[in-house]
């Protein structure tokens, strides 16, 4: 019998990625973002889901670098469920979204915003995808929106 186990997210960042490296150096960045739900209520409400992140490895490196809270993001991955106790014996755990593809859809728009001064603009093409180049918005002309 065939599985399957993808998921595609996109929603915003409700906290700045935090990279750490675990004992064997690879990089782990975990993040929350939260996405809109397409219907309202029957308050008219439209409610919020809030999912936990992991990325490794290059990736972390990238969400850290280029990613804050606000930051517009569609994420492809896979679920993951963990457990684990805690030092006082209590059993824990969690399910949170794996991610093997992030797409920053948002530009920061000023420096202001950055919570880390190295952090720039847009990341290189090449960094986020090789084979998808990033559209270039077109010199001296106006936005439409």
């Amino acid at each position: 019998m065939a599985s399957l186990n993808r998921v595609i997210l996109v929603g915003n960042l409700t906290r700045d990625p935090e990279l750490r490296n675990i004992p064997d150096g690879t990089a782990v960045a975990n993040f929350g973002i939260a996405v809109n739900r397409q219907f309202a209520n029957k308050a008219g409400e439209k409610e919020v889901d809030f999912f936990n992140v992991v990325a490794w490895r290059k990736l972390a490196e990238l969400c850290n670098q280029y990613l804050s809270k606000g930051s517009s993001v569609a994420i492809e991955g896979r679920l993951q469920s963990r457990s684990w106790e805690t030092g006082e014996g209590q059993k824990r755990s969690t399910v949170e979204v794996v991610a093997d593809n992030v797409q920053f859809l948002s530009r920061m728009v000023s420096t202001d915003n950055v919570k880390d001064s190295s952090k720039s603009e847009q990341p290189p093409a090449q960094e986020l995808d090789d084979n998808i180049p990033l559209e270039e918005e077109p010199e001296g002309e106006d936005i439409p929106f």
